[in-house]
């Protein structure tokens, strides 16, 4: 007869779940066996760690906007999955984990593997709740499904081996206590109260110098931020999560902001008197108008984020699109167009200080170079993936998005790990897209290589297009090199931050891929010709300066201050950091003069 792990899976898949990424273990023996006669609806993806396959899941939810899931066996595999279930949490992704755990008549006895997964994962799951009969595993897949999707976020089924051994009950009895649900879940049209409408709607026709800030939550309503945007004759700045919102080819689009910003998006906040947040709660506060220098309106699905980051005079509780629809037409078309140019020529700017910065001189080769000439090469609907460091500055900032592209990277955990198995999760939900990872030595040594293990086993499924995993190999941890000097004012300590010597393209070839090395700035648009036009899985190792600085749109007094006490200190890089850091800023200096020459010939 048909167990209730086989009918946890059927209800899975009514669910839209076709795709669980998991890890094997006894405390899972018969969801394993229910997968197994599944005969592959719903598929189990095996990697080589819990924790990838959370940021494989995570994945799922950020590309497709489905149910993301996976499965981990009772012990030490539920608790690999929680970097990754939280990354998912802070992401606002909608995942379900399934995990084991020892039969009910050994708990509390302090039986080998028994942790307290109720507890464990109380933090990280909105919805957690241990299996504890048959009948019930119908509401609780149903009700963990219903929450991850309605509140975006994790929620978790513990299921006990002899649970999950133990005949399906399709419908618990007809008794008091006995509950009936539903597979199945409609989203709501949310919509805020016409007079904060109208409030909003006053505080931005009334300001004058209108600055935008977008993130993930409006990546469906592109067209309504245009439009609103082109109304208000306001600039557009974008927060890592919401690096597709937007494509970079459109004038007034400033990019990034914060640390890895742009110095358009700073100066655009620093000077504008209306500020308008859709989707995003971007937490740096030193990098938005100081407080009582603008007007606020927020759009934001969930009131809880609601004026948590600057002073908000309107606040507008609803789904973006939805609330941008019904904004638009309160908006007046804003005939004063020297907000829109001032903003147009400042992003103009930034584009060739990029492209100064990425041809300035390194030892052996600009790191900055190898994303700039990514850039000129990306492929229309490609899926973008990058990890936290130094390498996310340059994914930042270099990378001219466009219509029909796809991005994403663990944007509030900021943790290390999931560029490699974003794309690879990426790639599974689209195999005919590209995918590419840029990824730190760091990261790619900590978990990547392993993973490309798991993409040999699935050669045939992700063969179709290309799928590049660029390795920035410096030798350092490089992100928090630099923290330890601009945040901590410490020099460099060797000890902790350098990292061995891998040879990433060799491994690449050991496993039957493409392998392809480059340490040359006139070979680095080569290399990537290569890599697209490969065949099957590619690694691109570049030989990156871990002197070049990622340096900020504006540099704060502390953090000056920390550097050059660091420095100071006899930091091992200092010479090196002083003179590549200094260009950088004097090709501000050098554009800013250049756009002034141009500003009056015209």
């Amino acid at each position: 007869m048909p167990q209730t792990a086989d009918f946890i899976l059927d209800r899975l898949r009514q669910w839209g779940i076709h795709r669980v990424f998991g890890y094997p273990g006894d405390g899972i023996n018969s969801l394993l066996g229910a997968l197994d006669r599944a005969d592959g609806d719903p598929e189990l993806i095996q990697p080589r760690h819990e924790e990838m396959g959370a940021f494989m899941a995570t994945a799922h939810a950020k590309f497709t906007g489905e149910l993301g899931c996976c499965m981990a066996t009772s012990g030490g595999g539920a608790i690999h999955l929680l970097n990754g279930l939280y990354d998912a949490k802070l992401d606002h992704q909608p995942v379900v984990a399934i995990i084991g755990q020892q039969k009910r008549i050994a708990l509390g006895s302090a039986y080998q593997q028994e942790i307290d997964p109720n507890t464990l994962y109380k933090d990280v799951s909105e919805y957690v709740q241990t299996c504890m009969h048959p009948a019930q595993a119908r509401q609780l897949i149903d009700r963990a499904c219903k929450v991850a999707l309605s509140n975006r976020t994790v929620a978790t089924v513990i299921v006990p081996e002899d649970v999950a051994m133990e005949e399906q009950q399709t419908s618990p009895p007809r008794v008091h206590g006995g509950v009936y649900t539903t597979a199945g879940y409609a989203a709501s049209r949310t919509i805020p109260a016409a007079e904060e409408l109208r409030k909003a709607a006053d505080a931005l026709n009334e300001g004058q110098r209108v600055a935008m800030l977008v993130g993930q939550g409006a990546a469906e309503a592109v067209d309504e931020v245009v439009e609103v945007a082109e109304k208000l004759r306001a600039g557009v700045a974008k927060t890592s999560l919401g690096r597709e919102v937007l494509p970079d080819d459109l004038p007034y689009v400033t990019g990034p902001i914060g640390l890895l910003g742009s110095t358009a998006s700073h100066e655009m906040m620093m000077n504008a008197d209306t500020l308008l947040f859709v989707g995003t709660s971007f937490p740096y506060a030193e990098w938005l108008p100081p407080e009582g220098q603008c007007k606020g309106v927020e759009i934001d699905i969930d009131g809880r984020m609601m004026g948590v980051r600057y002073p908000m005079d309107a606040q507008l509780i609803g789904d973006s699109r939805e609330t941008l629809r019904e904004l638009s037409p309160l908006l007046e078309r804003k005939q004063d167009r020297s907000w829109r140019e001032k903003i147009e020529a400042e992003v103009d700017e930034w584009w060739r200080v990029l492209d100064d910065r990425a041809h300035d001189e390194a030892d052996p080769l600009n790191p900055e170079l190898v994303v700039h000439e990514l850039s000129k090469r990306l492929p229309d609907d490609c899926v973008l993936t990058t990890d936290a460091g130094s390498v996310a500055n340059w994914w930042s900032r270099h990378l001219k998005m466009r219509r029909g592209m796809s991005a994403s990277l663990a944007g509030n955990l900021a943790t290390m790990g999931p560029g490699t198995p974003y794309a690879i999760g990426a790639k599974f939900a689209y195999p005919d897209r590209p995918c590419i990872a840029l990824v730190g030595d760091g990261a790619f040594q900590m978990n990547g290589m392993l993973e490309l293990i798991t993409i040999k086993r699935y050669l045939d499924r992700l063969n179709r297009s290309p799928l590049i995993f660029c390795v920035f190999n410096n030798g350092d941890l490089n992100q928090v090199t630099w923290e330890q000097r601009a945040m901590g004012g410490e020099r460099k300590f060797p000890g902790s931050q350098d990292i061995p010597d891998v040879p990433y393209a060799e491994w690449a070839k050991l496993l039957g891929f493409t392998g392809i090395r480059c340490d040359n700035p006139d070979e680095i648009g080569s290399a990537w010709d290569r890599a697209l036009r490969a065949e099957g899985p590619v690694v691109l190792e570049v030989v990156v300066d871990s002197e070049v600085p990622p340096v900020p749109p504006h540099i704060k007094g502390m953090q000056a201050q920390k550097v050059a006490q660091a420095l100071r200190d006899g930091d091992p890089q200092a010479w090196g950091i002083v003179s590549k850091g200094a260009k950088q800023k004097m090709h501000e200096f050098t554009e800013s003069v250049k756009s002034s020459v141009r500003s009056r010939e015209s």
